[in-house]
């Protein structure tokens, strides 16, 4: 059976569903994000897009106060408070930043303008479908026909670590919210489709720089020295064999290597070393004891090769943890949809994401949304330049959120 076909089988049980004019009006959307990505924080285009559209729908959004980024509510009238409402704000979100690398599609008429900039993460994916749900939202609203206020967040910077999650908390995004849903682009899930579990769904992630210092010389006596290129080979080997021993196995705390530098001359024992890497951890509880686990475990090898070290911790990201009545709602919204078939079980993954900093505060769940073509056999992962979607998963996403819309009448209960 086709994706369309299937739609239309469970399409009319609830009201929400894309016409062929506004599906391809998205598409064309998504089309301009991709072709001119933007870091976070920059987000200044998209940021205008976004809001352009929004006030033809007869929208008020609000641009954030870091400069990009808006927020958007459906359903309230003249005068309403968000801490007041009979019933809670159910906020959507996504992410609109893209990546520092460059788009390695050929022949794609809507590839990447800007050197080394790509959205090879999904987040136009991500925009597009909490835009689309949005105008649908509107004119349902228009026709009375909104069951509760909705929220729209578009929420700049998810890949600039801790993410731009946490502004947009200090901004007043979560005020009167009663739960947050949103999806993430799962190349490995065929579109049509969703990834669903309950619990955990991404991992904890925190980044380590280090810099060791001793005394170099000429490799015919290192015993004169401190041998730096040794030393951080067995920082390299060594940590993450170490750290790995001071958890709970099942907690998944591993730290692996990005960058390692040191030395010019193949007969110089220099005099600095550099690692950088990412420290993530499956398991809350253990993410919190990370940066001592991982503190000590370089000091103990750096000092056994006589080195001295620099470390920087940066604090990322918590797991997201998706709670049973969020994931249930989503579960619920895509069978109401599309049928039992189109929810999967997926496992946790190791990807940091910052929507877990929204689901510390409100209950709420993430989604994994196929974008993969049906048959297609080259799995096209996330954070590589050759990164692409199956357009008709953005109509997925917007049926899917408008369905959980009119399900979730009464919002999360605290």
């Amino acid at each position: 059976m086709s994706l369309e076909s299937e739609a239309g089988l469970a399409g009319d049980v609830l009201p929400g569903v894309l016409s062929e004019s506004l599906h391809a009006e998205l598409v064309a959307f998504r089309r301009d994000l991709h072709m001119h990505p933007e870091l976070g924080n920059q987000e200044f285009r998209t940021t205008a897009a976004i809001k352009e559209r929004l006030e033809q729908a007869g929208l008020k959004p609000r641009v954030l106060s870091t400069g990009t980024g808006l927020v958007c509510d459906i359903g309230l009238t003249e005068g309403d408070h968000p801490e007041h409402l009979p019933v809670p704000l159910l906020a959507l979100r996504a992410d609109i930043d893209a990546l520092p690398i460059p788009d390695a599609k050929t022949d794609c008429p809507y590839r990447s303008t800007v050197p080394d900039r790509a959205h090879a993460c999904g987040h136009d994916v991500h925009t597009t479908v909490v835009l689309g749900t949005g105008l649908v939202l509107a004119d349902l609203h228009a026709k009375g026909l909104l069951p509760r206020p909705v929220r729209l967040l578009f929420q700049p910077a998810e890949e600039v670590l801790p993410g731009g999650a946490l502004d947009a908390i200090e901004d007043g995004v979560l005020t009167g919210v009663g739960r947050m849903l949103a999806v993430h682009c799962d190349p490995r899930v065929e579109v049509g489709r969703i990834g669903l579990r309950h619990g955990p769904i991404t991992s904890a992630c925190d980044r380590v720089e280090i810099a060791l210092n001793g005394p170099g010389g000429h490799t015919a006596r290192p015993h004169l020295t401190t041998d730096l290129v040794t030393a951080a080979a067995r920082v390299a080997i060594d940590v993450p064999a170490v750290v790995a021993r001071r958890v709970d196995t099942r907690a998944g705390l591993a730290v692996t290597w990005g960058r390692i530098e040191s030395g010019h001359a193949p007969n110089v024992i220099p005099q600095h070393a550099e690692l950088s890497g990412t420290v993530r951890c499956l398991d809350l509880e253990a993410w919190r004891q990370a940066p001592d686990i991982v503190h000590a475990a370089i000091d103990e090898v750096a000092t056994l090769h006589r080195a001295k070290s620099e470390i920087t911790y940066m604090r990322g990201v918590p797991p997201v943890v998706n709670d049973r009545d969020s994931t249930e709602l989503l579960r619920r919204a895509m069978v109401a949809r599309r049928g039992m078939k189109s929810v999967e079980s997926t496992e946790q993954s190791l990807g940091g994401e910052d929507f877990s900093w929204y689901l510390e505060q409100v209950p709420g769940a993430l989604a994994r949304l196929g974008v993969r073509r049906p048959g297609e056999r080259t799995v096209r992962d996330l954070h590589q330049g050759d990164f692409d979607a199956d357009e008709r998963a953005i109509t997925v996403g917007v049926e899917l959120f408008t369905a959980a819309a009119f399900l979730d009448r009464n919002g999360a209960q605290s």
